[in-house]
């Protein structure tokens, strides 16, 4: 720990990292390594700690050339399922096109660079910090109700995770830091940063004891503004102000709007955001006894239907990790901001365990469950029978996208897996939209310096994690947001660590980053 210095109640130290998830202890892990005396200041209680990557499903894409390339991560259960899973390869091209078509070709060129080609390396350094990994079996089809001999087919893009999930990663991540020594200070959410001209030199933070200063250079990974109604109603626009919340409730955007008073540059999408389908009756704001499990994502094997009986959206234009962070904002547009998903005895045994959550409704006909659903029945009826009518007759595959297409008239195209709703009993989950995080932030160049508004770097200021922006825009490829959060906790980490030695003279400074 630093020093104090008792008359101005200043605490120093080289490093100071706000925030308390993944993005911000990767930062304090790599200062540490790199020779800086470190403090993490977590807004949230112990019991909270964790930001949204507790929440999290924790999945972490990242090129590799597939299952040699992640088998020697996985913990011992998981790498026993690796006869059974296969996993092709994702490529440098892959990742790199996944981004360019969520984000519409939008995404920081050199921040794509540092993710693609960053993202594995940083997988096997946190595994080196403790981290524990494992294929994301389960996480869109129940292996429980597959066939034994059938071959189960991840995602190349979605098939590795943190071992037990985000609350696995933190728990994994926060045991490294207390082998380290690294101080955090709960319930401790920053006020401010302190300036020296255009130099960042440390915050005011607000404990339990009252406001203190701490003197340091400065890592922010404090996360978006997405817990924020007032925030989500100016940035995201009308009736956002009302949508749930699936995270942390201390992502406010406090850090991220003074910031930009103190002059760093605003960038990204600030009228978007990771928004998905999320049980109706799920809380208001992200409950740790649920994290993730309130998602409802086996909507490509359904349709969707609004309150008017109606649907809206192609539900399997592309695999569910390129379409659920766009889906939520779908759902919301509805009257309500409900939807239902209709699945029948052919696709129920396809829903995913999270789905054990929610309460269904079930019913024997179609008719027995627009009723049930509150639908304008007849309506419901000629949705469901227009759309069953233009389903073609092939094989339905649901761990590719199969090419089952339907185009029904006067309503949206299923591109993909497009089965007749008709063999009841009939099931239908209630869904609204849930935000995950936003994407509008800060913008940093390669070696996550925060930038002023003048594009120059901000002394003394690094960024990491969903304060950033110049990522996603439009949509999001599922597990880019943890290995954005971490590669650039890696590198500000060392990067601010280097800067605070150098400041203080330290011989260790020229060693730092090697």
């Amino acid at each position: 720990m630093g020093t104090t210095d008792d008359a101005r109640s200043i605490t120093s130290v080289d490093v100071v990292v706000v925030g308390g998830g993944n993005a911000a202890l990767t930062a304090a892990l790599s200062a540490h390594e790199n020779g800086a005396r470190v403090l993490v200041l977590e807004a949230a209680p112990h019991a909270e700690r964790g930001g949204n990557s507790r929440f999290s499903g924790g999945l972490f894409r990242c090129a590799h050339g597939g299952m040699d390339d992640l088998l020697p991560l996985l913990v011992e259960e998981s790498a026993a399922w690796a006869d059974r899973v296969r996993v092709d390869p994702y490529t440098r091209a892959d990742y790199v096109a996944d981004l360019q078509l969520s984000t519409q070709g939008r995404i920081d060129p050199d921040l794509q660079d540092g993710l693609v080609d960053k993202a594995l390396d940083t997988i096997r350094w946190m595994a080196g910090k403790g981290v524990r990994w494992e294929l994301a079996v389960g996480k869109l089809i129940d292996p429980e109700n597959i066939d034994p001999d059938q071959e189960y087919v991840l995602p190349p893009g979605g098939a590795l995770r943190a071992h037990d999930e985000g609350v696995g990663l933190i728990a994994d991540l926060y045991a490294a830091v207390e082998r380290e020594g690294i101080e955090v200070w709960y319930d401790s959410p920053v006020l401010e940063l302190m300036m020296d001209g255009t130099a960042v030199t440390g915050v005011v933070v607000k404990g339990p004891d009252g406001e203190r200063p701490v003197e340091g250079v400065v890592v922010l990974g404090s996360g978006g503004f997405e817990a924020n109604p007032q925030m989500r109603q100016r940035w995201l626009g009308p009736g956002w102000d009302l949508a749930k919340v699936r995270g942390t409730r201390f992502n406010q955007g406090h850090v991220l709007e003074h910031a930009l008073e103190r002059g760093a540059q605003a960038h990204g999408h600030w009228g978007g955001c990771h928004a998905s389908p999320l049980d109706f009756d799920a809380p208001a704001v992200g409950d740790l006894r649920y994290t993730d499990k309130m998602s409802r994502y086996s909507y490509p094997y359904s349709i969707m239907v609004n309150r008017d009986a109606e649907r809206f959206v192609d539900e399997a234009s592309d695999h569910v990790w390129m379409t659920y962070a766009k889906t939520g904002s779908k759902i919301r547009e509805q009257p309500g901001a409900w939807a239902a998903q209709i699945f029948d005895a052919q696709t129920v045994h396809l829903l995913e365990t999270r789905y054990s959550t929610g309460t269904p409704v079930v019913a024997d006909t179609l008719a027995e469950l627009g009723e049930k659903l509150g639908l304008d029945v007849e309506g419901f009826l000629a949705t469901v029978e227009a759309y069953n009518a233009a389903c073609p007759e092939q094989e339905f595959d649901p761990f590719r996208m199969d090419g089952l297409r339907s185009a029904p008239h006067g309503q949206p195209v299923k591109s993909n897996w497009s089965t007749r709703i008709e063999q009841g009993p009939f099931v239908a989950y209630q869904v609204t939209c849930g935000i995950t995080f936003t994407y509008g932030g800060l913008r940093i160049d390669a070696e996550g310096r925060v930038l002023d508004v003048a594009g120059r770097v901000m002394p003394g200021l690094y960024a990491t994690g969903e304060i950033t922006g110049g990522f996603f825009y439009h949509n999001y490829p599922a597990g880019s947001g943890l290995p954005r959060g971490a590669v650039w906790g890696r590198i500000g980490g060392a990067g601010a660590a280097a800067e605070a030695l150098a400041r203080s003279g330290s011989p260790a400074a020229a060693e730092v980053g090697a």
